[in-house]
């Protein structure tokens, strides 16, 4: 790890069955104690990954959507969607590109499998 991270390398691990009482008690019982990879995941098993794509801000529709840019000569750029909508329904629906947030979105990827844990000496 980078001695001057922004972000702290944190890991959520899920607690299930029982009662919430000996939950709450499992958990303060690894409360800052080191928890090896082999403890949480078995070989061949199948998991799902939880994550935030890499964020990008503000940015227009061309790069958010890939639309075709209007010709040079447009009036008030270039760079937009040329048609939001019909007059009627009187309202742009959500399917029409449009400028906003590009990353950081939240993804979950299905059935990963874990094909090998080694230790550190392997």
């Amino acid at each position: 790890f980078k001695l001057k991270e922004k972000k702290a390398n944190i890991m959520e691990i899920q607690v299930n069955g029982g009662e919430i009482a000996d939950k709450v008690a499992f958990a303060q019982a690894l409360l800052e104690k080191p928890i090896s990879v082999s403890d949480l995941f078995s070989q061949d098993e199948m998991i799902d990954v939880i994550g935030v794509t890499r964020g990008h801000g503000y940015n227009g529709v061309t790069y958010r959507w890939g639309t075709k840019k209007l010709p040079r000569k447009t009036h008030k750029g270039l760079r937009k969607v040329a048609c939001i909508g019909a007059w009627h329904p009187s309202r742009v629906c959500f399917s029409v590109p449009r400028a906003g947030q590009y990353g950081y979105h939240h993804r979950t990827e299905v059935n990963k499998k874990v094909y090998r844990i080694r230790t550190k000496g392997d």
